[in-house]
């Protein structure tokens, strides 16, 4: 790739529940240190369904959808976590969409961590391990959706400071 379309990126991966549950989360953070971004986010998700529909709102009414959501919540593998994390680097988003490979496991390159680890379930279900953002655009989205700017180690977006009445959390007791 030339020098003038070097870019500056970051993207959002999850480790979805079938990766966590084959134990394949250092084997996947691996593949992706190849790649020679930093993280600088991460954080493990027990992903509420309200979440799961807004990540996937582009691909609500598909017959799919369903599965999907139950899927990325971890329902299909008694394992109600995912991993997220934001890569940042030079060409992060298309470097990151290769070391995870095709969308379809059977069709991904093998050395990729969706061609290794991924497969599909008798039922159609597309089990890959894995997603990267597509694009600069559903990157940003994606790392607002699941990261607050304060979990981020470096700006990313402009933010502003707000206070908050009533908001209730929950502290170490």
């Amino acid at each position: 790739m030339s020098k003038s379309k070097d870019k500056m990126q970051s993207t959002l991966v999850i480790i979805k529940p079938d990766g966590l549950k084959k134990s394949l989360t250092g084997n996947i953070l691996t593949k992706l240190s190849e790649g020679r971004l930093i993280i600088i986010a991460a954080r493990v998700v027990k992903v509420p369904r309200e979440l799961a529909e807004e990540h996937y709102k582009q691909l609500k009414g598909k017959p799919f959808f369903e599965d999907l959501i139950l899927y990325i919540q971890g329902k299909h593998h008694n394992c109600e976590r995912v991993m997220a994390l934001v890569y940042q680097g030079v060409n992060a988003i298309d470097l990151v969409r290769s070391i995870a490979g095709s969308t379809n496991p059977e069709e991904a390159d093998p050395t990729s961590v969706r061609g290794a680890y991924g497969r599909i379930t008798t039922k159609g279900v597309y089990e890959n391990v894995i997603h990267a953002s597509s694009d600069e655009k559903e990157s940003e989205r994606e790392i607002k959706l699941w990261f607050r700017p304060e979990e981020i180690v470096v700006p990313l977006y402009p933010t502003l400071k707000v206070t908050k009445k009533n908001v209730h959390v929950l502290e170490w007791a």
